[in-house]
């Protein structure tokens, strides 16, 4: 058996016991604000470049998953398979460095209480991010990061002002990762391989989701949540995809201002 066979495993359980042991607090304080924003009518925003896209899917939609929380993903700044030419990897990594990019994304939208915008960064030194947190604080909105306080502390800020995400953050989530992602080394390598931000990412989005669907819940507002046919029966499976597509368009309408 080699001795890398099950390297990246444990270094996973580590970084989700990790998140178990130290963020469980934070998360639930989060869990609270997304209950809050959903049971008023609202939207917790997500919003996450490059690989932080995939906790915006992870969240809605899926199966297990119910609308109230609004992914956010840009293109330009996530759509990685071509890596090169046209809307290559080169050209979404400068792009999420642009200052002043966030406040055009954040005009598309009619921002309003009691939402709440989480924002995604396992570095939080990227200057999209990091003004995206900005602009929804000066908008009212209490801003959460979820990022990796160790890596983004070691990582020399992209942004102008000097400041990092978590700088704007009322609540910060610690993702738990090592310092540059990548968690196993090899012999003689001196680049780590096998990287654990998204197993974490899913863990901790995962995690707020059940403890918000539970807060709910207890209110009696838990909207449709997505299940599959299997669990439910076609015609249910089907009815609730509907009510929940159609819940969440109602609440993303309220949210399309379009502000100029």
């Amino acid at each position: 058996m080699s001795q890398m066979q099950g390297r990246w495993l444990a270094a996973a359980r580590s970084v989700l016991d990790r998140i178990e042991a130290t963020q469980m607090s934070a998360i639930a304080e989060v869990a609270e604000l997304c209950a809050h924003a959903i049971a008023g009518g609202g939207m917790a925003h997500l919003f996450g470049t490059g690989h932080s896209r995939i906790p915006l899917e992870e969240m809605f939609p899926r199966y297990g998953s119910y609308p109230g929380f609004h992914p956010i993903a840009e293109l330009s700044m996530t759509f990685h398979t071509q890596i090169t030419g046209a809307n290559g990897q080169r050209q979404a990594m400068f792009i999420e460095r642009v200052e002043g990019l966030a406040e055009i994304i954040l005009r598309n939208f009619d921002f309003q209480h009691p939402d709440l915008m989480i924002v995604f960064s396992a570095s939080g030194v990227t200057a999209v991010p990091i003004e995206i947190a900005a602009g929804s604080r000066e908008r009212g909105m209490k801003v959460v990061a979820v990022t990796a306080v160790e890596h983004s502390m070691a990582a020399d800020p992209h942004e102008s002002s000097g400041s990092r995400l978590l700088d704007h953050a009322d609540v910060v989530i610690d993702m738990c990762i090592p310092i540059g992602d990548s968690a196993v080394l090899l012999d003689d390598i001196d680049t780590p391989v096998g990287p654990v931000s998204t197993v974490a990412n899913a863990a901790i989005v995962n995690e707020l989701k059940v403890q918000t669907a539970a807060l709910l819940a207890d209110r009696g507002q838990l909207p449709p949540v997505l299940t599959s046919a299997s669990v439910v029966g076609t015609e249910r499976s089907a009815a609730l995809f509907e009510a929940a597509y159609e819940e969440h368009a109602k609440r993303l309408a309220r949210a399309l201002g379009g502000r100029e």
